[in-house]
């Protein structure tokens, strides 16, 4: 199923303009040339009595009146024109930066995330000390990463974006990630975190909007934490297909015969990127998905079919079959993409227990999407190790603004529940 995000706004920086007063000829604030009524400019001079053109009084010696004293005029004229200078370099400056033009924004600058493992994966910190056996953490495993900004949030975090090459897939496409604040607080130091990787929908190539500040995912995570609903996640952000979504040709997130390998990029390569260059948890209590629409369908079938390496999934909006037209002529390969049949095995198999959150809204595009849903919790939810919740949006649309926010009504908390993090 196509889905295509709502687009973010920009609006380019504009200071308010000036205007200025125009400037005054003397100390009175007239024009030059202009007095008073009834007054000559000598009058106080000679006691305060007007005098006509001409005379003076006896015995005062001829004097020449000063010109009025200009220099307030030139005075008020630099301001004017520092002033319009400083408007104008203001607008500039909001412009460069609109436009991501160095100095005027850090994107692009080399982001670290504190990274503190050994580097080849040595399992030590920043400090040289041996991480304890028992522990439930997993130091940074490296290499290091090259991440550069992508955004800065208010709260001073990071989206930054590599280019990372898959090693087991084969293939090669961008990742965002995003660390919350509390990674860097002295008092997680040595603690490792939760992970969830977040999916779009659509075609999510050559971007991924869940790494946008205007679907508030990002923000929304600190706010949740702070309130207690949510486990403070690493986000990671990658591309979900090999190529834009042409004519409906998509991948479902799947190692699709003859394709490039897409289930193994979601579920290895990104992983293993994670783990090379943050704190996370070594169990896969601590590894989770998200993603709305064909990104749904794609975790939730990541959850069941590696129930191994990950234990929940938040799915929005999801397909609940594959439906690529790639799948063509590979059955057998498709039968074991498929959620429903997953999930079937898993309950017989009495496979380990996993967790998938489902939200639909009632007034989605493709009026099959509920009803699907709602089928596949009847069939599989809650028998044995497969564990469902489906909150249903009252007026919800097929989009990620209305996913976002209702995240926090329930499902990221029933996640959150059941995963670790942070953990020593």
């Amino acid at each position: 199923m196509s889905y295509a995000p709502e687009g973010q706004q920009h609006q380019p920086y504009r200071p308010e303009g000036q205007n200025p007063q125009p400037p005054y000829g003397d100390q009175y604030g007239r024009p030059y040339g202009q007095q008073p009524h009834g007054r000559s400019p000598y009058a106080e001079q000679y006691g305060g009595q007007p005098q006509s053109y001409g005379q003076r009084p006896q015995g005062q010696w001829e004097q020449e009146q000063p010109e009025p004293p200009r220099h307030r005029s030139r005075g008020r004229r630099w301001l004017i024109a520092g002033v319009s200078v400083l408007a104008l370099a203001g607008i500039a400056a909001g412009v460069m930066a609109y436009y991501e033009i160095p100095p005027f924004t850090d994107k692009g600058s080399a982001v670290s995330f504190g990274h503190d493992g050994g580097g080849k994966g040595s399992g030590q910190g920043g400090s040289g000390t041996q991480q304890p056996a028992n522990s439930k953490m997993l130091m940074p495993t490296g290499p290091a990463a090259d991440f550069k900004n992508s955004m800065t949030l208010a709260d001073g975090t990071h989206v930054a974006v590599t280019s990372l090459d898959g090693k087991k897939s084969g293939f090669k496409g961008k990742v965002w990630v995003w660390a919350p604040k509390e990674y860097n607080d002295p008092k997680f130091a040595k603690s490792g975190f939760p992970v969830m990787i977040a999916l779009p929908g659509g075609a999510g190539y050559p971007s991924n909007y869940w790494m946008g500040t205007d679907l508030g995912l990002q923000t929304s995570i600190s706010k949740w934490y702070a309130e207690g609903k949510s486990k403070p996640f690493l986000l990671a952000m990658p591309v979900l297909n090999p190529g834009p979504d042409d004519k409906g040709v998509y991948w479902d997130g799947s190692d699709i015969p003859g394709q490039p390998k897409m289930g193994t990029w979601l579920t290895e390569d990104v992983p293993d990127l994670m783990k090379a260059n943050f704190r996370t948890v070594k169990s896969r209590d601590g590894w989770a998905f998200m993603g709305s629409s064909t990104g749904g369908f794609a975790g939730m079938k990541a959850v069941l079919k590696h129930p191994d390496k990950f234990k929940a999934v938040i799915a929005s909006g999801p397909d609940i079959v594959p439906d690529s037209s790639l799948w063509k002529g590979h059955d057998k390969e498709k039968a074991e993409n498929n959620p429903e049949l997953l999930a079937k095995q898993l309950i017989d198999t009495k496979g380990p227990d996993v967790y998938i959150a489902f939200q639909v809204g009632d007034n989605e595009s493709n009026k099959k999407t509920l009803p699907d849903v709602q089928k596949f919790v009847a069939t599989f939810g809650n028998k044995g190790p497969v564990h469902t919740s489906l909150r249903v949006i009252p007026g919800g649309q097929h989009n990620a603004k209305t996913y976002v926010p209702n995240m926090g009504e329930g499902p990221i908390q029933y996640i959150s529940k059941v995963m670790e993090g942070p953990v020593e």
